[in-house]
């Protein structure tokens, strides 16, 4: 891999990496999609990312001259399995490999002011709990 999909302007990447379970990653997209009238998400579902770890996703981009990412979310096998979905959220551009979790409720929220630069990704990260979850702006 020489470098990972762009998502579509305003929008999120969301890298497929579990792929055990097609209905699961339809549901995930569902849910995503229902969560606000605009779309948040470009949706990635491509066997060659399969189990492709953050640090991994973080090489990738790193060699990937002009096209880089500033961030991404995995749906890996956490993703899928949980009863929350919780997105790995990875920075691949401030603090290259940083992640936290996020129930996909809190997607659109996340996704939209990381698009915008209106919040940095460590503010979130540092939002997290004691096991690495943004569990919302209430618990910050």
């Amino acid at each position: 891999m020489t470098r990972l999909p762009q998502p579509a302007d305003l929008t999120s990447l969301v890298l497929r990496t579990d792929f055990a379970d097609d209905d699961a990653w339809h549901a995930l997209q569902e849910q995503i999609g229902l969560l606000d009238r605009h779309p948040h998400a470009t949706f990635v579902s491509d066997p060659a990312y399969a189990g492709i770890t953050a640090q991994a996703v973080v090489d990738i981009d790193a060699a990937a001259g002009d096209d880089k990412l500033t961030y991404l979310f995995l749906a890996d096998a956490t993703t899928m399995t949980d009863d929350e979905n919780p997105l790995l959220a990875v920075d691949t551009y401030d603090e290259p490999g940083r992640t936290f979790r996020l129930p996909v409720r809190w997607y659109a929220d996340v996704s939209a002011n990381l698009a915008i630069g209106n919040v940095d990704f460590a503010d979130f990260a540092d939002a997290a709990d004691g096991a690495g979850t943004y569990q919302g702006p209430d618990r910050e």
